[in-house]
């Protein structure tokens, strides 16, 4: 029976060097399957996952885990409190993905305010919209960021790099801590960013005091013709509020990387919103990125179930 069960996709090296010194079952369908999940899991002592596999309830009190792994960041597949009662160690792959992150949400940033970016059928077919797509650049706007973490601080620097101005909103980081000023980023309330921001980004988990944060109500408080982006955690944004937004052009568009639920269903109202980049949750994850991540993750796993034998 294996010792360590990884259920979702990693980088090849990092499951090899695991396999070297423990029993490994890698089988990157698991995740979506949760009864062979369970199965599997009964008798291991670490489990690793990403964000699909459902970490919590049945699965947890079948199996006798000492560590979960996670190869990314956000938290709310595991049930983290169950995990300190049971005594498991939830390990994150903290920081490893930053960079990735970053430039997804910069590369947003440059195609929602350029507009140009669904141009290739019309241009194909023959047409030549210049006037139309005559968009705008992103030096002298102003970006605010809902949390200022590790994250949200890459994309600052490199914002601030194309001539951006850059206010956050978080309320865990004292208005005197050095970020502020080592990033060159203003603190401010989350009603005043909004009201400020030219493109509004997300960076918090989802929590019950940050699910649907970014409602109807507070999308009313964007400035008309500004651009958002999520690629934080699916329900922190109301997604029929925006894509009504969108509809409504209050919103000149939006990147969204994650979900409620996640497929997307094909009836969400997202999918039918206008100016709406929709992405299947893989911000976090380049080629790189998942070396960087699943190297980690593999690493602090082998140490805690050595420092358990």
């Amino acid at each position: 029976m294996a010792e360590i069960v990884i259920s979702e996709f990693m980088d090849e090296a990092a499951v090899a060097e695991l396999g070297a010194s423990f029993d490994v079952l890698y089988d990157k369908t698991l995740g979506d399957r949760p009864e062979a999940l369970a199965e599997a899991a009964a008798g291991c002592r670490a489990l690793i996952v990403r964000n699909r596999t459902q970490v919590r309830g049945a699965l947890l009190d079948g199996a006798n885990l000492r560590v979960v792994g996670r190869l990314g960041v956000g938290l709310d597949n595991i049930d983290c409190a169950a995990c300190r009662e049971r005594g498991i160690a939830v390990i994150p792959a903290t920081g490893a993905n930053n960079v990735a992150v970053a430039e997804y949400v910069l590369a947003g940033l440059l195609m929602l305010l350029r507009g140009c970016y669904g141009a290739s059928a019309s241009v194909a077919a023959g047409e030549w919209p210049r006037e139309r797509l005559v968009g705008r650049e992103i030096a002298g706007k102003t970006l605010g960021l809902v949390g200022f973490g590790g994250i949200a601080r890459e994309v600052a620097a490199r914002a601030r790099a194309c001539g951006m101005r850059v206010i956050a909103h978080d309320p865990f980081l004292p208005a005197d801590a050095p970020e502020w000023e080592r990033y060159g980023v203003r603190a401010v309330g989350l009603d005043g960013l909004l009201a400020e921001a030219d493109a509004v980004s997300l960076h918090v988990p989802l929590t019950p005091e940050t699910r649907h944060l970014i409602d109807a109500a507070r999308l009313g408080m964007m400035k008309p013709g500004a651009v958002f982006v999520n690629a934080a955690r699916g329900g922190v944004a109301d997604e029929e509020a925006l894509a009504e937004a969108l509809v409504s052009g209050r919103l000149a568009g939006a990147l969204v990387d994650v979900f409620e639920k996640e497929p997307l269903k094909a009836a969400s109202p997202l999918a039918q919103a206008p100016n709406c980049i929709l992405t299947p949750h893989i911000a976090g994850v380049t080629q790189e990125s998942n070396v960087r991540v699943s190297s980690l993750v593999a690493r602090k796993v082998a140490e805690a179930l050595r420092g358990d034998a």
